[in-house]
């Protein structure tokens, strides 16, 4: 065959597959005629390139002693028909490694030329036919029998169903035999707009880049959210984000222990709970080659084809990666070595790029950070409601004669406010105050005051003496801190109170009158000698005796005005012959209204009505 008649034969063959296209897409419905028209076109560019080879062969035998650049123009020539070749041809070694493609691969496959060369041919066939596949690559090497079968494609966001043929060849200058795939398209599913590779314009590129921005905005609003603070809930919420738009499957590892545990697995949408995703979230995170890698070394990772896929560990059914399809893989790092982050791609999407990889790292940052912030969130938390419990009972008890009820309102922070009813010698007794300062220190001696008085009072008849045993424990405690408090004990209609620098109590009485208590006295802490104020009160069936905390009293409206004592005897007139429960809320609605709901320091109020 000369070289003329190869040129005229390649010309003919491209314009009969055109034509094959043409039909294929003119009568969708009728695949049989067109399937054997291209199976024919097949057997045709075989016989093409064998007929060329043993050109190629004869023509180098007859040159052999002829002019020394001879094998060179031969080897030129083969390259010329390989590329010109108007069909997908692909050649593999026998590991099923791309070598060489040509124009027409690439272009049916979406790629950059020379992108896939290097690259593992089997990842891109479908994964029910992978295996069937190696079977005819190992027996077209071994017997040199030519072997055709039909499967799909899937590369670049592309999915096509081809017919492959196999053919063992020798290539000059390679020490081991090859094989040529030769792939005719018999059906082809284009990627849609969104699809396309952000390289084909400017403007494109400009929403790719858009659409990351706009991800890692998203990200940054859903791990700032108060929930994600107060609830382990970061993970899956960015896990679901990301499965939303940016990939298959989302895993998520988090060390414990110094090991990665699997934490959160997404799966596509529409694949069944169960199955495959049970296996994904069984598997052992320490056993996969990404997720160690990236935990070691403190950065992401990107294969924008998966080339080894026992990268994430293996399942029952083999190796992950297999086994869900996997086309495209990113691992990322979550914060400094708290974790891995890895998005997986399927076959038929794009693959990740290091566009993606670098928005992925800024992700896997803020998840780093609001783990770690929700850690710190949540034990400060405990600390604080451990420290809350510590300065208030859970349920007040029942005092015989009397009705009580109170509410304990949380400030802006960690505050210092206690209140509490117990028991005493021949009775019952309670006691309220805070100490002056904010934060754990000021709670821990708040609670510290609270529990001597509740010991003490035991043992003692009068808490006035109580109330002095405490302020001398508290100077000797050299904390540098003093508590305002009140103290009372309930003998009958009686109540005898003991005031370290408290406000004073109010009684309302039947006809909705309000009188004021005496108060005053040193706060406790201040000297080691108490400074007390002391005073009967008689507590008649219908009267209620109201006592409540600075925070109260102090909460400030727009102005800068405070509540004060004047308002909240006139909130206390109008509850005459209510029940303390309804007293109690009458203030607190009242002072919140005043307020316009701020809060900076703590609200108590105690409520004793005779009954």
């Amino acid at each position: 065959m000369t070289m003329p008649d190869l040129e005229h034969a390649l010309d003919a063959l491209t314009a009969r597959v055109s034509s094959l296209r043409e039909a294929r897409t003119a009568y969708p419905s009728e695949l049989a005629p067109t399937l054997d028209a291209a199976l024919a076109e097949l057997d045709t560019a075989a016989e093409l390139l064998a007929e060329a080879r043993a050109e190629l062969h004869k023509s180098a035998s007859k040159r052999q002693n002829g002019r020394k650049d001879g094998p060179q123009r031969e080897l030129k020539l083969l390259r010329q028909v390989f590329k010109a070749f108007p069909v997908p041809v692909i050649v593999l070694d026998g590991g099923g490694v791309v070598r060489r493609i040509n124009g027409e691969t690439s272009r049916v496959l979406g790629s950059p030329d020379g992108y896939l060369v290097g690259r593992s041919f089997p990842l891109l066939v479908d994964v029910s036919r992978r295996a069937a596949f190696r079977s005819h690559l190992t027996s077209v090497l071994q017997t040199g029998q030519p072997a055709a079968f039909e499967t799909r494609l899937a590369h670049q966001g592309r999915t096509h169903t081809v017919q492959l043929a196999l053919t063992r060849l020798t290539m000059p200058g390679e020490p081991q035999q090859m094989v040529a795939a030769v792939a005719l398209p018999t059906e082809v599913q284009l990627p849609g707009p969104r699809a396309e590779r952000p390289e084909l314009s400017d403007g494109v590129l400009l929403m790719a880049a858009a659409k990351r921005q706009d991800l890692l905005a998203r990200v940054a609003a859903l791990l700032l959210d108060e929930e994600a603070l107060r609830q382990p809930v970061a993970l899956s919420r960015a896990a679901r984000l990301l499965a939303a738009g940016w990939a298959d499957w989302v895993i998520a590892d988090m060390v414990r222990d110094g090991m990665p545990r699997r934490q959160v697995v997404v799966a596509p949408k529409d694949h069944p709970l169960g199955g495959l995703v049970r296996q994904v979230e069984r598997a052992e995170p320490a056993t996969s080659q990404v997720v160690t890698q990236v935990l070691e070394r403190g950065t992401g990772v990107v294969h924008e084809m998966v080339d080894d896929e026992t990268l994430l560990g293996f399942c029952a059914d083999g190796p992950l990666l297999t086994v869900m399809g996997a086309g495209s893989l990113l691992c990322v790092p979550i914060g400094s070595g708290d974790g891995a982050l890895t998005l997986v791609r399927e076959h038929d999407r794009q693959p990740f790029t290091l566009a993606d990889l670098a928005v992925m790292q800024e992700v896997g940052l803020q998840l780093g950070l609001a783990v770690r912030a929700q850690r710190s969130f949540q034990s400060r938390s405990q600390a604080a409601d451990a420290l809350s419990a510590s300065v208030a009972p859970r349920k007040l008890p029942d005092v015989p004669g009397y009705e009580a009820s109170a509410i304990y309102h949380p400030g802006a922070s960690v505050g210092a406010e206690f209140y509490d009813v117990f028991p005493v010698a021949d009775g019952w007794g309670f006691a309220l105050g805070g100490a002056v300062g904010k934060g754990e220190e000021a709670a821990s001696v708040s609670a510290m005051v609270r529990g001597g008085l509740r010991v003490l009072a035991a043992w003692e008849t009068d808490p006035d003496v109580v109330v002095r045993n405490v302020n001398e424990a508290l100077v000797r405690q050299g904390t540098g801190m003093f508590v305002m408090a009140v103290a009372g004990f309930v003998k009958g209609r009686g109540i005898r109170l003991s005031s370290a620098g408290h406000h004073p109590a109010a009684l309302l009485q039947p006809d909705g009158s309000v009188r004021f208590a005496s108060g005053g006295g040193v706060p406790l802490g201040i000297s080691p000698v108490a400074e007390t104020s002391v005073e009967e009160i008689t507590v008649s069936v219908g009267e209620t005796l109201v006592l409540y905390s600075e925070g109260l009293i102090s909460s400030r409206n727009d102005l800068g005005e405070p509540y004060g004592e004047e308002r909240l005897a006139d909130v206390l007139g109008r509850c005459a012959g209510q029940a303390p429960s309804t007293v109690v809320k009458a203030v607190e609605a009242d002072r919140h209204a005043f307020s316009g709901g701020q809060v900076w320091d703590e609200i108590v109020i105690l409520a004793l009505r005779g009954a």
